[in-house]
């Protein structure tokens, strides 16, 4: 069985993500700060594609197995779910 490469099909996931990114500020159904989340996460993917390929030049290995770069990676995934649950916080509360 040949190797499969999944790196175009990563590449056409960010097509549909950006037409909800899209959707998601003409509707206007979240507040500004969980859209922003949903913008940083874009942030978290360009981040992670740079620290793979540190990964992969730097110390010929895959991200994963890399500590410090694929925990770095993931600290703005985190980030960008933090901002998208405080914009929802922050909604829930002024809905009160």
């Amino acid at each position: 069985m040949p190797d499969f490469d999944p790196s175009p099909l990563f590449a056409l996931s960010l097509i549909p993500y950006l037409i909800f990114l899209y959707f998601l500020g003409q509707k206007r159904l979240l507040p500004a700060i969980s859209r922003r989340g949903f913008q940083l996460t874009l942030l978290f993917v360009a981040i992670t594609i740079g620290a793979a390929v540190i990964a992969e030049l730097r110390f010929g290995s895959e991200l994963v197995a890399v500590d410090p770069l694929h925990g770095g990676a993931e600290a703005f995934l985190t980030l960008s779910n933090a901002v998208i649950v405080a914009g929802m916080i922050g909604y829930q509360k002024a809905l009160r």
